[in-house]
């Protein structure tokens, strides 16, 4: 599901510790909301986010775990 930036606005974002830093970073953040877990583009603050159920982004986590 989408959500506007606004309705986010109390989340704590986190930015992975492994993340690419200068002016090309292709980043992604994370919350958790109320609702699940919120993933944005570091780069659009105010832009929209994704927000996962926690079993979907359980799911997914444990994808990359195995990648």
């Amino acid at each position: 599901m989408w959500m506007d930036a606004a309705a986010l606005r109390d989340a704590r974002w986190r930015k992975s510790s492994r993340s690419n830093t200068g002016n090309d970073a292709q980043c992604v953040e994370f919350a958790s909301v109320g609702i699940g877990a919120a993933v944005r583009d570091s780069k659009n603050a105010d832009g929209p986010a994704l927000v996962f159920p926690p079993s979907a982004f359980g799911s997914f986590l444990t994808g990359l775990k195995r990648v």
